[in-house]
């Protein structure tokens, strides 16, 4: 025969949270450390943090202190914000958060958490069952805790952050410099992304900077959209006759890149001086920049006119 699992309300078991499943949790913190995967030992209730009281704080298996917080109902920011309070105030690297209904905004926030290196956030479900006519038996889920993959988003996201901070201030500079020189680009704010583009007179062509870790580039970028391939390699083609004269205009070869299968064309001119992560060479390198976008534009507006 096997029995058939029913639910009991946790208030029929442990009637208040303090008094009750926060003791028993205390007598019984191996059913927790299983619950988690992580060896805990030593819990202390009420534990005194600052004018607040821990409801558990343990040790893992280094002696290291581990905060518990133990909720009968939903969660609620309340003991989210006595959560955080009580790591920062008794120096712990873990936490852990029991409750009878953990919300999904507060499943995504200790996920978030988790993506950050600097603690380790565990939230479980805990219910009560029984088998048949057994004794009530308690039952946790674990929600969400930390893990490598965790780890990991969250480095890429900090390095995305820093990168977009890092363009962004790269284009303000190379803007402001650019100013008393041309006014291609005139209107256009700085962005976060790898380019900054401006209107270079007709349709689907633009003059874009492009800046990448070490290296940058000035371009001609020709698309006129997702159902455009055979007008942007024929205005593509139209300028390459004039390649040689282009060049020799310009003052060196330029990239001459249409591929087969590929949307946008593109004429360009690499600048290997550095890039964004280059933060010495900034100045040298927007002003190599400028002048090759000034170049360019000069190039192509004398000796392909009817192209742009």
């Amino acid at each position: 025969m096997i029995g058939k699992i029913s639910r009991v309300p946790l208030r029929e078991v442990w009637r208040h949270e303090a008094y009750d499943r926060t003791r028993w949790l205390e007598q019984n913190i191996d059913v927790l450390s299983d619950g988690v995967g992580l060896p805990l030992v030593n819990p202390e209730r009420e534990q005194a943090a600052g004018t607040f009281s821990v409801d558990l704080v343990a040790e893992d298996a280094a002696g290291n202190p581990v905060v518990i917080e133990n909720q009968l109902g939903k969660t609620d920011h309340d003991h989210l914000g006595k959560l955080l309070t009580y790591m920062v105030t008794v120096g712990a690297k873990t936490a852990i958060w029991v409750a009878a209904e953990p919300r999904s905004e507060h499943v995504s926030t200790v996920a978030w958490l988790n993506e950050s290196s600097a603690a380790s956030f565990y939230l479980l479900k805990i219910e009560a069952i029984r088998i048949g006519d057994s004794l009530p038996a308690p039952l946790l889920t674990l929600g969400v805790g930390p893990s490598e993959e965790a780890r990991a988003a969250g480095t890429t996201k900090k390095e995305l952050a820093e990168r977009h901070l890092l363009r962004q201030h790269f284009w303000a500079e190379l803007l402001e410099r650019a100013k008393g020189r041309t006014s291609l680009h005139a209107g256009i704010s700085p962005s976060q992304w790898n380019w900054i583009g401006a209107g270079a007179g007709r349709r689907g062509l633009s003059y874009n900077y492009v800046i990448r870790q070490h290296e940058a580039a000035a371009e001609l970028y020709i698309d006129r959209g997702s159902e455009s391939n055979e007008e942007n390699r024929r205005i593509f083609e139209e300028i390459q006759r004039h390649q040689t004269s282009i060049e020799a205009s310009f003052g060196g070869p330029l990239e001459w890149d249409c591929v087969e299968g590929r949307r946008a064309c593109r004429i360009r001119a690499t600048i290997k001086t550095g890039g964004y992560r280059d933060a010495g060479l900034w100045p040298k390198t927007q002003n190599d920049m400028i002048e090759a976008m000034m170049g360019l534009e000069k190039a192509l507006a004398s000796v392909a006119p009817q192209a742009l």
